[in-house]
């Protein structure tokens, strides 16, 4: 059984700039863009999600709710930093250490030898490390899973440590919440609380074979979830699964016109990225992301579809059609797979 720790760090952007301006502290603050110019909230503060303020919220929409809220512009270079020197942490326990993004991170310590190999005590010489060395605060999760331990991670936010012991998973999970299991978004909730299941007790009076019909493949994965099995390894080699850029626009682009007219610099910003991309990576598909003023989105790719700018004003000019609508923002971007052809091979449209 292994021994797995889900570390998060606590409102990382906006802990990093209360650290290094502590007049910022005790009041609402969020790291995002400019309300007037579209912005978007990238993180804020505990104080701040008082009033219903959260990542992803559109700035403007974020005064609303809290007039007082002090939004300030992100400095990612200072959070890469920090972000590196909290990995480094990690690495001196275990290298079996998987980043899902610059502020959290899965840690495999069944083998690990400090502590006297308690996956417990390493978690928290790892919270007291980082809060002395980084002067900013992580929660953890200790379990013998993914899914537990990053659910265990959220449980005594902020600065907070929950251990869930073999012994204790079904007490633990029978009252999960459905829309707390891992892959679970708001549509596949909305049909599991149509059939009246609600939590994970409920859950469990489904056999697999029901859940399948209802749910194809992923009914299987729900079957296990709701028993609290979860054999996902801890990767530390992942492999890109896409590169995209995006822009909001300060104001709403009002026809497919505009839309093809915004794209070119956003391919020349794709080109770069895929530039810069290491290994090698062969393109399965070109995508493109529409978000109407509204804030209703959608997304189309195409397989076989040409990598030219030609190939993306056609993949928008049918993503337009969905809404037909002014458009806040656009996204472009390609999935990628491993191959043993070199990138460049692919890259048709640079």
């Amino acid at each position: 059984m292994r021994k797995i720790i889900h570390i998060d760090c606590d409102c990382f952007y906006a802990a990093i700039e209360m650290r290094d301006d502590p007049s910022l502290r005790n009041r609402p603050l969020a790291v995002g863009g400019d309300p007037g110019k579209r912005g978007v909230i990238a993180t804020c503060n505990y104080e701040a999600r008082t009033y219903g303020v959260h990542s992803a919220m559109a700035s403007a929409y974020a005064k609303k709710l809290c007039p007082d809220l002090l939004i300030v512009p992100g400095r990612m270079q200072v959070y890469r930093e920090v972000s590196t020197a909290i990995q480094a942490i990690f690495h001196e326990y275990t290298p079996l250490v998987q980043p899902l993004s610059l502020d959290e991170a899965f840690l495999d310590v069944t083998d690990a030898q400090a502590c006297r190999g308690s996956a417990t005590l390493i978690a928290e010489e790892i919270r007291r490390r980082v809060r002395e060395t980084q002067g900013i605060t992580v929660s953890a999760g200790v379990a013998p899973n993914k899914f537990l331990a990053k659910i265990a991670s959220d449980w005594n936010k902020p600065d907070g440590l929950k251990v869930v012991l073999p012994h204790e998973i079904d007490e633990f999970v029978l009252a999960l919440p459905v829309n707390r299991l891992h892959g679970v978004g708001k549509v596949t909730a909305a049909r599991l609380h149509k059939h009246g299941v609600d939590n994970c007790a409920e859950l469990r009076q489904w056999r697999k074979q029901d859940l399948a019909r209802e749910f194809g493949s992923f009914g299987e994965r729900l079957w296990e979830l709701a028993r609290g099995i979860d054999e996902r390894p801890v990767v530390v080699d992942r492999a890109r699964q896409s590169v995209s850029v995006e822009n909001t626009y300060d104001r709403d682009l009002p026809d497919l016109q505009a839309c093809l007219d915004a794209l070119p610099p956003l391919l020349d910003k794709l080109a770069q990225r895929l530039g810069r991309l290491e290994g090698q990576y062969r393109i399965s598909k070109p995508f493109v992301k529409l978000k109407f003023h509204d804030f209703t989105q959608t997304t189309l790719e195409q397989a076989g579809a040409p990598i030219t700018p030609q190939g993306f004003e056609a993949l928008c000019s049918q993503a337009f059609t969905r809404g037909e609508r002014p458009v806040r923002l656009i996204g472009v971007g390609v999935r990628l797979d491993n191959a043993h052809s070199p990138l460049g091979e692919q890259l048709l449209l640079f």
